[in-house]
């Protein structure tokens, strides 16, 4: 089986954003990087269904961005995966979600991956819309914020999770695409060992513009810090006249009693 893994880099969400320089996106100055939590999963549910099927299962792991992106492809190499392939863009941030996940397309559509894993979407722009678009562009089958996944004579069992805790079990065959969200699986931690094997595999490194030459159907005018609203008042005092002050308050200013 061939399965494609799709990872972003995403900066450390403890991070302190700012507007960058053109407005439209944050400034990346100083930002400590990281593989974006949900493709964790994503890399995790790959590795392990190697581990089921062994044989001649293989498993590509793929990342667009600029240099550094090449940190989380290695990581998910460590983490098992067989090979590496780093899509050098470094006006990512300048595409839109058709336009990456067009990259992407162009860059699957002859390789007859049977499954593609992704996160369900990115922590920094969080449309969770890639994965969708490509599965609609290469025309198979998709399930998205699966939270149970088994493989099994062929066919596919996956598990979504609803509003309430309902959860829904879903049968589809291959080839298909899945998005990953938090409760699938406990990703692993690259031993030393792994590592350095990881060091050792394949990392090709492609050119964006070489793969797709899709147009954007959004563009980001403007990006920037929400205004600061309202103002707070702190109440002081024992328990009955907090409470006397709390209820002068709510008649008040509000409706809640009359």
């Amino acid at each position: 089986m061939k399965v494609l893994v799709c990872v972003k880099q995403v900066p450390d969400m403890e991070s302190k954003f700012k507007p960058g320089p053109d407005g439209t996106w944050y400034d990346e100055t100083d930002l400590a990087h990281r593989m974006n939590e949900y493709d964790e999963f994503a890399v995790e549910q790959a590795v392990k269904l190697k581990e089921q099927l062994g044989g001649d299962t293989d498993v590509t792991v793929l990342s667009i961005g600029p240099e550094r992106v090449k940190e989380a492809i290695k990581k998910a190499l460590a983490m098992g995966c067989d090979r590496g392939v780093h899509i050098k863009n470094d006006d990512y941030y300048k595409n839109d979600c058709f336009e990456i996940a067009s990259t992407i397309h162009e860059f699957a559509k002859d390789k007859n991956f049977e499954l593609i894993f992704t996160g369900m979407q990115s922590q920094d722009r969080g449309s969770a819309q890639i994965g969708v678009i490509v599965s609609e562009l290469l025309g198979v089958s998709c399930v998205t914020t699966i939270v149970g996944f088994a493989f099994a004579d062929g066919k596919i069992t996956v598990k979504r999770e609803f509003e309430g805790g309902l959860k829904s079990e879903i049968k589809l065959k291959t080839p298909a695409l899945l998005t990953c969200q938090l409760g699938l699986n406990t990703p692993r931690y690259p031993t030393l060992p792994n590592i350095m094997k990881a060091k050792k595999k394949e990392l090709l490194t492609l050119e964006a513009a070489e793969l797709s030459k899709a147009e954007g159907l959004l563009e980001t005018e403007k990006m920037f810090q929400p205004e600061k609203k309202g103002v707070a008042e702190i109440l002081e005092g024992d328990t009955a006249e907090l409470a006397e002050k709390l209820l002068a308050i709510l008649k008040e200013k509000t409706t809640v009693i009359k």
